[in-house]
């Protein structure tokens, strides 16, 4: 019985699949597949490998760091499997972790990559902004516990918007040679203590949001302002932004195609 599924599965043709996916990163290490260390990457191609036999690559559209969260990773594969999409989505949920889970699993044209073919991401960050933690909230926001002036973060905002040079906005282990990128959003809402930061945009350099959030904060504490974070954008000297935001409040909400 087995053996001609075998045949079936080896010589199925190439296909190449669109996977939506969802994770809690709190526990994991980041996207990117590595060595001893639990990864969303590392999971996903251990679990096609169970189903499939097969070492594949699965490429997704942003490269989290360790504790961010999504909500919409997009990941692209290619296989060589006659199962069909509904197969890979129960398979693989089945071999996966709590903490990460499969949404989508569908069939597209050949060529399709996750991360080229973006044409933005939409990122949302949460503060918990109370003088009380939240157990609720503490693996999905950064406690706060200053009052945060919200109108004075929004003007400051509004500078960021556009296309602007942001290599005063990225980490030192940022290896990109063009850093000039567009904000095609930024809008700030509060509804009780949660303060929610989402960012859209076409491309982001490494810990962007997490350094705008950063230095948002320091403006709604008062020790910046909006022509501040203006001079700083200018500038293009990280060491006047604000602190890199913590990693537990950024989450990958879609990616744009």
């Amino acid at each position: 019985m087995d053996e001609p599924q075998a045949a079936t599965s080896a010589t199925a043709a190439t296909r190449t699949l669109r996977l939506v996916v969802e994770y809690d990163g709190t526990g994991l290490a980041g996207w990117q597949r590595q060595d001893g260390q639990p990864t969303v990457q590392g999971w996903l191609e251990k679990a096609f490998r169970q189903m499939t036999g097969q070492e594949v690559l699965v490429r997704g559209a942003g490269r989290t760091d360790a504790g961010v969260h999504a909500e919409g990773q997009v990941a692209s594969v290619e296989v060589a499997s006659a199962i069909p999409a509904i197969g890979f989505l129960r398979g693989l949920n089945c071999q996966l972790p709590p903490e990460i889970a499969v949404l989508e699993v569908a069939d597209v044209p050949a060529g399709f990559d996750a991360r080229h073919d973006s044409r933005g991401k939409l990122y949302r960050y949460q503060v918990w902004n109370h003088p009380v933690r939240s157990p609720r909230w503490a693996r999905y926001s950064w406690h706060v516990y200053d009052p945060l002036e919200v109108h004075a973060m929004r003007e400051a905002a509004a500078v960021l918007l556009g296309e602007h040079d942001f290599r005063a906005f990225r980490s030192s282990a940022c290896d990109r040679t063009n850093t000039v990128r567009i904000i095609r959003r930024l809008d700030l809402r509060r509804a009780g203590a949660l303060i929610a930061l989402e960012v859209e945009g076409t491309a982001f350099l490494r810990n962007m949001v997490r350094i705008i959030a950063g230095t948002l904060v320091g403006v709604g504490r008062g020790k910046m302002s909006a022509d501040t974070v203006a001079a700083v954008l200018a500038a293009g000297d990280r060491t006047k932004a604000g602190v890199t935001a913590p990693a537990c409040g950024l989450t990958l909400v879609k990616v744009l195609y």
